[in-house]
């Protein structure tokens, strides 16, 4: 309650005037439309209640929020919604929220939580708590083992070679300085001295699928690890060994897949291709740490659909991109190409099955593909190629085009390899599990020579330093070793290397300078032999047409 007369003195103190600091008066200034009062009105005592109503605001406005976009409704009462018999549930709970988004504001939002992550890394600095002492103490003790290793490595594979040396002086000297004397009483037969034998033991349970001499380093070859047994298909092995150290491999690189054929690029003796059971193909790179291969064929690139027999490298494209051949059971000739991280796939040609010709020929209302098992390329013709199939026959085929430029009905089994001379341009041999080997003139259909070995044959290769000299392994444990120049109907060499009983024989090699060769076997060994010198005797200096004439004859 308030008095109009305490009102009425606290005016008339207002109304007298103030002397201010140097001598001037200020009066009290009074709106123009102020009430005035008697004495009386302002002595009268008037109660008055305050409360939270505008008595001058409208009633009944309609107000409509742009933020929740709907009509606001403000009432006294209380709504209470009945809720349908249809709804059984209760309404997740909602809540409105706000806020202007600029530059700076985020700006400070990052910088505080910026400072949030920095005094939780200080906490933790602070107190560690043990477990973390001791996955750290760990963490140290295998980067310093590591380290360690790395640096004695290089060491300890010297003193290991240096160790080898040792303990095979006696082989490494006869593989430098021995010849057999016996060859001057025995001319022209010749024989095989064993020199090194290889094996590891976590392959022992797989054959040797596949075998490649390095071109640059020539005591340098690689091994390929797989099965040949369709029922015990499993995990298989890359494995490069040195005579130098024939105790353990170079190079280790476990696959998922069987390895069934392998390449070594003759310029970049780095790069290895190699072709697997499942249908895909891959590269390897000596020189890169890891034992993944840096390109692998996937289903979505092309992949085989059955298993690859063959893979051989070619010269580099027009764009000097690295390129292989590969061939699988599934009838296709593949070209890949190694473009920056990518392999891409082309294909060359289907292998179709052409029928024996009959009296009464039917058309066949889809067409048969065959399965190749073996292809070559020509040593001076880059562009002409042989590939060898389960039907026993051989077609003669071109890279840039589709078709067969010749038919040859070669054998009564699968062709398991098949090869191009590498000084005779026009001459190549054949091998099959039909206990043959026949010698070829790509102008002619029959075949120019044939060679019964009574067993089946595994592999067949030409010697590097000879036309006329060629090499066979059977399944009974014989190594055969043929030269033309001397003998055109029976081996010089015919000597069981491993017992028939305990393993057999699938794949040889030469090597590219020395006169050695491997041979490996079903039980993942691999032996290396000397050629005597009567086995390796250069022919006389010949025209080609004498020499094709020669065997003719």
């Amino acid at each position: 309650m308030y008095s109009r007369s305490l009102l009425y003195v606290m005016l008339q103190d207002e109304e007298k005037t103030v002397e201010i600091g140097g001598g001037h008066i200020k009066g009290l200034i009074k709106p123009p439309d102020q009430l005035k009062l008697t004495e009386a009105e302002l002595k009268e005592k008037i109660t008055r209640v305050l409360n939270t109503q505008n008595p001058h605001a409208p009633d009944n406005i309609v107000r409509w929020t742009f933020k929740v976009k709907m009509v606001y409704l403000a009432s006294e009462g209380v709504f209470i919604f009945l809720q349908e018999i249809n709804c059984q549930t209760e309404p997740p709970p909602r809540s409105s929220f706000s806020a202007s988004a600029n530059q700076w504001e985020i700006y400070d939002a990052y910088v505080q939580e910026l400072q949030k992550q920095e005094k939780n890394k200080e906490k933790q600095k602070a107190a560690p708590s043990e477990k973390d002492e001791k996955s750290q103490k760990k963490m140290m003790l295998m980067e310093t083992q590591d380290i360690d290793l790395n640096k004695v490595s290089k060491a300890a594979k010297v003193l290991e070679r240096m160790v080898n040396l040792n303990i095979f002086d006696e082989i490494a000297q006869d593989f430098a300085y021995y010849e057999d004397p016996a060859d001057e009483f025995k001319f022209p037969k010749g024989t095989l001295l064993p020199l090194w034998k290889v094996k590891y033991d976590q392959a022992k349970k797989l054959s040797v699928t596949a075998l490649c001499w390095n071109n640059k380093y020539p005591d340098l070859f690689g091994v390929g690890m797989g099965s040949y047994n369709f029922c015990k298909q499993g995990s298989g092995m890359l494995l490069f060994y040195t005579y130098k150290n024939c105790s353990f491999p170079e190079y280790i690189y476990p696959t998922s897949s069987g390895v069934l054929c392998l390449d070594i690029h003759e310029e970049r003796t780095y790069l290895v291709a190699v072709g697997f059971y499942d249908g895909s193909v891959a590269v390897y790179n000596l020189k890169t740490e890891g034992k993944e291969p840096i390109y692998k064929s996937t289903a979505k690139t092309g992949k085989h659909t059955a298993p690859v027999w063959q893979v051989c490298w070619q010269n580099d494209d027009m764009d000097s991109n690295h390129n292989f051949y590969s061939v699988s059971s599934d009838g296709r000739v593949v070209s890949w190409t190694l473009v920056k991280n990518e392999l891409v796939f082309t294909d060359i040609i289907r292998l179709p099955v052409i029928p024996a010709e009959t009296e009464e020929t039917e058309p066949a209302q889809t067409p048969l593909i065959a399965c190749g098992t073996s292809m070559d390329f020509h040593k001076q013709i880059d562009y002409l190629f042989l590939v060898g199939t389960q039907e026993g026959k051989i077609y003669k085929c071109k890279t840039y085009s589709s078709k067969i430029l010749e038919t040859y009905d070669a054998h009564h089994m699968r062709v398991d390899t098949v090869k191009w001379n590498h000084f005779h341009p026009k001459v190549f041999i054949s091998c099959s599990s039909d206990w043959t080997i026949k010698m070829w003139d790509y102008t002619i259909n029959t075949p120019v020579l044939t060679f019964d070995l009574k067993e089946p044959i595994g592999d067949i290769a030409w010697s590097p330093y000879s036309s006329t000299v060629f090499a066979a392994v059977t399944t009974d444990g014989n190594v055969h070793v043929f030269d033309l120049n001397i003998n055109k109907y029976e081996a010089l060499c015919q000597q069981l290397v491993v017992d028939k009983k305990k393993a057999k024989l699938t794949h040889i090699a030469f090597n590219p300078i020395h006169p050695i060769i491997i041979v490996g076997d079903d039980r993942g060994n691999v032996n290396s032999f000397k050629l005597s010198p009567n086995l390796r005797k250069k022919p006389k200096v010949r025209t080609l047409t004498s020499f094709h004439r020669s065997i003719s004859q």
